[in-house]
């Protein structure tokens, strides 16, 4: 290691830790869409007396797919536990090789565990609580919190270090890049709510849904979008009419390009009657759109 970047081991574990947050939102998705979300009834048993499903179970395949999502979770507890040992091993080599330390990598490198670890407690409560709207809506949320922090985790072990930032743009354009962050995540929030009163309420024999109009709640996440696709145009143009880094310019254009297909996507299930393999692409393209918009923000400035 010659310069303060992390290793290339350690940042592909990073990524990887990316990659496993984000495919989580996708097997999430699918355990609630096939009404699947009590598949396992008790928590952290799959059923009374096994941690696995059992042929004595009433839920048939649905406990499959439920047991497969919380699979999943080991996978990311051991993605995230490599992360915390790649970020204490990186930290020792620049100590070794007389290069300033980066506390900062090892407090993000945390999020990935920590927010395991909530997500497990947190999803124990929502199948406990009979998949209240309110914890599932919390469990998605969660999610894309910790989502955003491992993106920042691989934006930053790809910095050449900590020194002062140094923004590329007009603070217009970056003012303009956090307000489309901000928009994103109303976008995600709002989209939950529409999930949350909407027919997919996360189990085949439970309807806890919000008390919330579908039409209304899903015509007002259909307006944020048109904000937000505004907003990431704007950005494109802006930053062509500046001399803009072309690391910035790439990622608005992929920015608009999944946002655009999130857009039809939304329309297009809407008004099929919210057909299930469509409402799973929809979620898969939510995590996409917002680790796009993450990326957006750093390719405006630099620490080197």
């Amino acid at each position: 290691m010659t310069t303060g970047r992390s290793s290339r081991t350690a940042r592909g574990i990073y990524i990887a830790n990316l990659v496993g947050q984000s495919a989580i939102v996708v097997t999430g998705a699918v355990v609630r869409l096939t009404g699947s979300g009590l598949g396992c009834p008790t928590w952290p048993e799959c059923v009374e007396g096994s941690y696995t499903p059992t042929a004595r179970q009433a839920e048939s395949w649905h406990k499959y797919v439920e047991f497969g999502n919380r699979l999943l979770t080991f996978v990311l507890v051991a993605l995230a536990i490599a992360a915390v040992v790649a970020a204490i091993w990186d930290a020792r080599t620049r100590r070794r090789a007389g290069i300033a330390r980066r506390p900062v990598i090892l407090v993000l490198a945390s999020i990935p565990i920590l927010g395991t670890v909530a997500q497990a407690v947190l999803g124990g409560i929502t199948v406990l609580t009979g998949l209240h709207p309110a914890s599932v809506s919390a469990h998605f949320l969660l999610t894309m919190a910790i989502i955003a922090g491992t993106v920042a985790l691989v934006v930053r072990s790809g910095d050449p270090g900590d020194r002062p930032v140094v923004f590329l743009v007009p603070r217009p354009v970056l003012v303009l890049s956090w307000l489309l962050v901000g928009v994103s995540a109303l976008v995600v929030f709002l989209g939950v709510i529409v999930t949350g009163s909407g027919p997919h309420s996360g189990d085949a024999n439970s309807e806890n849904r919000f008390s919330i109009d579908p039409r209304t709640i899903s015509w007002l996440h259909a307006d944020v979008v048109l904000l937000f696709l505004g907003l990431v145009i704007g950005l494109i143009i802006a930053l062509a009419l500046i001399p803009a880094p072309p690391q910035a310019r790439r990622r608005a254009w992929i920015l608009l390009g999944v946002a655009l297909a999130q857009g039809v996507l939304g329309y297009t299930q809407y008004f099929a009657g919210l057909p299930v393999a469509l409402v799973t692409i929809h979620a898969t393209g939510a995590a996409l759109v917002w680790v796009a918009v993450l990326f957006i923000p750093p390719a405006l400035r630099t620490r080197g």
